[in-house]
């Protein structure tokens, strides 16, 4: 891994007192074979392997890789296991702090490194997602020629955040949660290992239960959570991590729940799909959780205003009064005020009568326009208020519904086209069934009754 100074110089100093690391990084595998979980990604042959110059690929090279998955779970521990076992020269790079710049640089030594020496090079890109679509636009021509190995981390979708190119040159493989036994057997490792604790505390059964819900899944916090704690109880002169100490030293499970990747556009999908399956509690746990994340309250009151109109409908015509109302309020007054606000919204659309005729309807109506459905409109409605529309037969003939008693006319309003199409198919849901004896009134009336 390339390095200035400052950094060899640090990193040359954990290698001689690990104990000055935090548990999570002296517990980095070496190899590929201490990775806990994602074995769907190590068998032999398989991208990493092939990374870190196992097997014989004859002249097909290893593949560049995007790594896709939650936090926590091993993209970067994958990274650097290659970049310890591979003979290749290997550059890190973070798209937090890295440009255009820096990834020309690379590129460049790459190119200079392959012609001069026959290195090939390993590129880690870790967060590509932060990349714009220009900086992402920059690395293809060395992902292209092979001039790197990419290898690109990101916690986000990278159908959404990835470029397509860039996506096409690349393999991606998607990293699975790890499972509490996953975790576990990581704690274990961490507790006796020379690396980590060195067995100078214990951890009950009823404690490590525990420690996995806080970890939820996440290795990183495991270590973490297990390494204050263990701190905590040495420090009160107990080789034992009670449960008393770890809830004391761990103040609550952190939420799972990532506000600017996928899992913000999960719980948000679930916290909508629970209103239209009218699960009030489910809709709350979600409400709670993204509330809980520090998701913005505008965010959601957004989702519900769109609920109101895509679920619920002419069903509870107040559906959408109250989302509209729930967002004004919550830009007016904010968190944590603004909570009760969002479950009073939240209680009221789950629990509302539900139809998506108003959906479907303006669904089948653009449908049918995309198609080319569209035609004149009919001389009679056309705009007559300016010279020379009464020559052309603007508006003439006309029929004023007020003039008329019952307020409806039998005239043509849609393109001849379009004359019979029905769009809007109302429920008899709540309110809605209301509405649907209306529009059977004003279609008949219209000349459009079905035989």
């Amino acid at each position: 891994m390339e390095a200035d100074l400052f950094t060899a110089a640090a990193e040359e100093r954990q290698e001689k007192d690990p104990a000055g690391s935090p548990l999570a990084v002296r517990m980095r595998p070496r190899t590929l074979d201490e990775v806990v979980g994602q074995q769907h990604l190590l068998k032999p042959g398989s991208p990493l392997r092939r990374l870190v110059g196992e097997g014989n690929g004859g002249p097909a090279g290893p593949s560049s890789v995007i790594l896709w998955g939650p936090p926590g779970i091993g993209k970067t521990t994958l990274a650097y296991v290659v970049s310890k076992a591979t003979n290749k020269r290997f550059v890190e790079l973070s798209a937090i702090t890295a440009g255009v710049k820096e990834v020309r640089a690379v590129i460049d030594g790459a190119r200079r490194a392959i012609g001069g020496f026959g290195k090939e090079t390993v590129l880690f890109l870790d967060e590509i997602h932060r990349f714009s679509k220009a900086q992402q636009d920059s690395l293809l021509p060395a992902v292209e020629n092979r001039w790197v190995t990419l290898i690109a981390a990101t916690t986000e979708n990278p159908y959404f955040s990835v470029i397509s190119p860039l996506l096409s040159r690349s393999l991606l493989l998607t990293l699975e949660p790890l499972t509490d036994d996953d975790i576990r057997g990581l704690l274990k490792r961490a507790l006796t290992d020379d690396r980590g604790l060195k067995a100078a505390v214990s951890l009950p059964e009823d404690t490590e239960d525990h420690l996995l819900r806080i970890a939820g899944g996440d290795a990183r916090r495991a270590l973490t959570a297990l390494e204050a704690a263990a701190g905590a109880a040495l420090d009160q002169g107990e080789t034992e991590i009670s449960l008393q100490i770890l809830e004391q030293t761990v103040d609550r499970a952190a939420v799972k729940y990532d506000r600017d990747g996928d899992q913000h556009y999960d719980v948000a999908s679930a916290l909508i799909k629970s209103i239209r399956g009218s699960d009030v509690d489910a809709a709350l746990h979600y409400l709670a959780r993204m509330i809980e994340a520090g998701e913005d309250p505008r965010f959601i009151a957004r989702r519900l205003m769109i609920s109101a109109s895509e679920d619920i409908g002419l069903a509870d015509p107040n559906a959408l009064p109250i989302a509209v109302a729930a967002a004004q309020a919550v830009a007016m007054i904010g968190f944590p005020e603004a909570a009760l606000t969002l479950s009073h919204a939240t209680i009221a659309l789950a629990l509302a009568p539900k139809s998506n005729a108003a959906t479907t309807a303006i669904g089948a109506a653009m449908e049918d326009v995309r198609k080319g459905l569209a035609g004149a409109v009919p001389p009679h409605l056309r705009d007559g208020h300016y010279k020379g529309a009464a020559k052309l037969g603007h508006a003439q003939g006309y029929v004023y519904p007020h003039d008329l008693p019952e307020g409806i006319a039998e005239q043509q309003y849609a393109p001849d086209a379009l004359k019979d199409r029905e769009y809007y198919t109302p429920t008899r849901h709540g309110a809605e069934a209301r509405y649907a004896d209306a529009v059977e009134w004003t279609r008949m009336h219209l000349g459009r009754k079905r035989s």
